[in-house]
C-alpha cells in the first residue's frame, strides 16, 4: 500500500465530509453561519489523526518558503501556549477533571490561519475543520459551533464523527504498516498541526514522537 494510496482514499473520506456540510447547508441555511474570514474554528482543540497529519504536511511543503516560515512561527507559538494547557491540566488533574467542556472553550490559534484570517491551507484542511459548523455527533453526544443556528430542544441531523474516526485510526494504522511499523497503538493517538507542519513527511508514523490528546 503506497502513501498516495492511502492519502487518495483520506480524499474520499474528506470529500464525504464537505458533502454533508453542502446537505446541511442546504437543509437549514438559516441555521449555517460559516463565512469569509470567520475564525472561530481556527482556534478550536483537536490533533490530528497520522492519515491527517500526513495529508496536510504533504500540501503544507507544496507552499512557498515564506508562507510556510510565516506558519512554522506561529506553529511555535501554538506549542508554547499546548503547554501552558497541558500545565494548567495538570493541576487541575488531568482532562477528565478539568472537563470537556472547560476544553471546549480554550482558544489557541491554528498556525495555518494568517493574519488575514484565511486558511493557508483551507482546500487540504482536516475534516474536523470541515464540519465544524454543523451538528456532530462524538461518543453520543451532539456538538456544534456556538456561533450556529441551530436551536436547542429541536432535533437535527448529526454528521457521525465517531464513524469517521475508527476510518482515519484503520488508515492511520495502514500508513504505520507502510511504513514498516509495528507499534499499531500510535494508530489512536493524535497530534498538534504545529507538529504534523514541522515532521519530515516521511518521519510522520516512524521517528515522530506522538502525545496521546485529549483536545477535541
Amino acid at each position: 500500500m503506497t502513501l498516495t494510496h492511502l492519502l487518495e482514499r483520506y480524499e474520499h473520506l474528506a470529500a464525504r465530509a464537505d458533502q454533508a456540510f453542502q446537505k446541511m447547508q442546504q437543509d437549514y441555511p438559516e441555521c449555517i453561519k460559516c463565512k469569509p474570514h470567520c475564525s472561530d474554528c481556527c482556534h478550536a482543540l483537536f490533533g490530528l489523526f497520522l492519515i491527517e497529519a500526513a495529508f496536510l504536511k504533504n500540501h503544507f511543503d507544496m507552499l512557498g518558503r515564506k508562507e510556510r516560515r510565516a506558519a512554522l512561527l506561529r506553529g511555535d507559538k501554538m506549542d508554547r501556549e499546548l503547554k501552558k494547557l497541558e500545565k494548567k491540566m495538570q493541576k487541575s488533574g488531568g482532562a477528565s477533571e478539568m472537563g470537556t467542556e472547560a476544553l471546549a472553550k480554550e482558544r489557541i490559534r491554528c498556525p495555518l490561519l494568517d493574519d488575514q484570517k484565511e486558511c493557508i491551507l483551507y482546500p487540504h484542511r482536516p475534516i474536523t475543520c470541515r464540519v465544524y459548523g454543523i451538528p456532530t455527533s462524538i461518543k453520543g453526544k451532539a456538538r456544534v459551533c456556538g456561533k450556529a443556528g441551530f436551536k436547542n430542544g429541536e432535533s437535527y441531523p448529526a454528521f457521525d464523527l465517531d464513524g469517521v474516526y475508527q476510518k482515519l485510526y484503520s488508515l492511520s494504522k495502514e500508513l504505520l504498516e507502510a511504513a514498516g511499523r509495528r507499534d499499531f497503538e500510535k494508530a489512536s493517538l493524535l497530534i498538534s498541526v504545529s507538529k504534523a507542519i514541522r515532521t519530515p513527511l516521511g518521519d510522520l508514523g516512524a521517528d515522530m514522537e506522538i502525545r496521546n490528546s485529549q483536545m477535541g
